[in-house]
């Protein structure tokens, strides 16, 4: 049971962390395809949709950002174009950028992927050389200067060239000093001695062996490893991913470890995956949260990393989401977080000619009236998104101090629960017009009750050609109607 790990996650807001690493930008390139280009055995993508995001620790940065955390990233990127876009996006994350070194000698590292529906098509890479002496003096300088006031350091390492001896030696050093842990997700490629000193690190199976010579396959290999791992490199502890076998947890001077089992999956993409148990396992760590829950947490996390197509965020409510017990595996499908994803599952749907409704609300209580409602929707198209307002967002539609009554996780998974419904997409804000944007509907539906109210997102969808329905509402039915009779009772 994950449910006891619950209020853990309401620990993770305000923690303080400082980002070492390689920072780059990932491009998506999305579309269908339907034919083979006439000047070569190779698919023609049509392009729907580009978007771009921070990439290699800025995914780390991402993650931790989604999640409450106040992050110092020092990393290096190009005076260029995508070190321009590098920067806008962390900035819209509200991190301190201050210790982002730009440089017109570096070359901002940028990686394209092409995707058709779920399937990666190509990567394209454009890669940074490593910063020369200048660049890396300052950041040192500028990792040094960030270290007080930090809950934890996270180094992730791509091996592009940032994470040097000296910065690493300086930086571990004085973290020590002031007690601030240093966890390292390390690169293959990378010397193991570079990270000396550090608190833990964060290796898989193969990157084990390189650095140690013990591949870990059984229990007792896997032990072996680790205890090198400890050993040779100076470690408080260690925790080992085993891919399908989980991940395993082993402290200095313990006689054996801990193996956290890892959970099937429905798995649409591996990417981010390593990213997100360093995010998770750190910002726990930096929260003070015992380390065997922070393993279980970061270990549920990955696993909804791997479900999602390419490198998404995990938010507060979607990790809440995943511990709650009221919500089964095969419903947490129908549940998205990210209105990314949201559009893309949308854009599936269409392309199977189904034809999109959409309606929201705050769905509390779920009671006859609701489910005729859901119904009503559905039978105006083919796929039903119910846009869910979250529980702050419901505080803030002035329905009581007593509402909402159930939390977002019990809310979703119910409605999720119904036949009726395809997909349950959570948003925060006062109205769902941005959500609206992001899955452009063919159907707006609301109850019949608005003939005479604004229809919010009404202008944008018939001005795509879209259309607005009004439901058939039972009478007299209503949560506000279900407390009363409650409270009374």
């Amino acid at each position: 049971m994950t449910a006891n790990l619950l209020p853990l996650v309401d620990r993770f807001a305000g923690v303080t962390v400082l980002v070492l690493g390689d920072l780059m930008l990932d491009r998506y390139l999305w579309g269908t395809v339907s034919r083979i280009s006439p000047e070569a055995p190779v698919p023609v993508l049509r392009v729907r949709e580009e978007d771009a995001r921070l990439g290699g620790a800025g995914s780390v940065i991402a993650n931790l950002a989604a999640l409450g955390a106040k992050v110092r990233p020092v990393a290096v990127v190009g005076a260029d174009t995508p070190g321009d876009t590098v920067t806008g996006l962390l900035e819209q994350l509200h991190c301190d950028t201050s210790g982002i070194v730009r440089s017109d000698e570096v070359q901002t590292t940028v990686k394209t992927r092409v995707i058709a529906r779920v399937q990666h098509l190509l990567r394209i890479d454009r890669d940074a050389e490593p910063p020369g002496a200048e660049v890396q003096s300052q950041l040192r300088e500028a990792a040094l200067a960030r270290l007080e006031g930090a809950d934890v350091v996270l180094v992730s390492d791509y091996a592009r060239g940032v994470l040097s001896d000296e910065l690493c030696s300086e930086v571990f050093a004085k973290a020590r000093e002031l007690g601030v842990p240093v966890l390292v997700d390390p690169h293959p490629n990378t010397p193991f001695e570079r990270f000396r000193g550090a608190t833990a690190l964060t290796p898989n199976r193969k990157e084990t062996e390189g650095a140690v010579e013990i591949l870990p396959e059984d229990d007792a290999s896997v032990h072996a490893a680790a205890t090198a791992l400890i050993e040779r490199f100076e470690l408080d502890w260690t925790l080992v991913t085993l891919d399908k076998d989980g991940i395993h947890l082993l402290r200095k001077g313990d006689a054996q470890g801990e193996r956290f089992p890892a959970k099937a999956r429905k798995v649409f993409d591996v990417a981010g995956a390593g990213d997100m148990v360093l995010s998770v396992l750190g910002l726990a760590v930096g929260a003070k949260i015992d380390l065997h829950d922070a393993l279980r947490l970061a270990n549920i996390a990955a696993g909804w990393e791997v479900e999602q197509l390419g490198v998404v965020p995990l938010s507060p409510e979607a990790l809440r989401t995943e511990l709650s017990f009221t919500t089964p595996p095969e419903l947490r499908d129908k549940i998205v977080h990210d209105h990314v994803e949201a559009a893309r599952r949308v854009k599936a749907a269409r392309g199977e000619g189904k034809e999109i409704v959409f309606t929201n609300g705050c769905f509390d209580l779920l009671h006859a009236g609701h489910v005729h409602f859901i119904q009503g929707c559905r039978a105006k198209g083919d796929y039903l998104i119910v846009g869910l307002n979250t529980d702050e967002s419901v505080r803030g539609l002035n329905k009581g101090d007593n509402r909402p009554v159930l939390p977002l996780r019990e809310r979703a998974a119910v409605l999720a629960g119904l036949e009726a419904v395809d997909l349950v997409v959570p948003f925060a804000e006062s109205t769902p017009i941005s959500l609206i944007e992001h899955v452009r509907p063919d159907v707006l539906c609301k109850g019949e009750d608005y003939a005479t109210k604004v229809v919010v997102g009404r202008e944008l969808v018939e001005g795509y050609g879209g259309r607005v329905e009004l439901v058939e509402l039972l009478p007299g039915v209503s949560t506000t109607n279900i407390i009363a009779r409650i409270t009374e009772s």
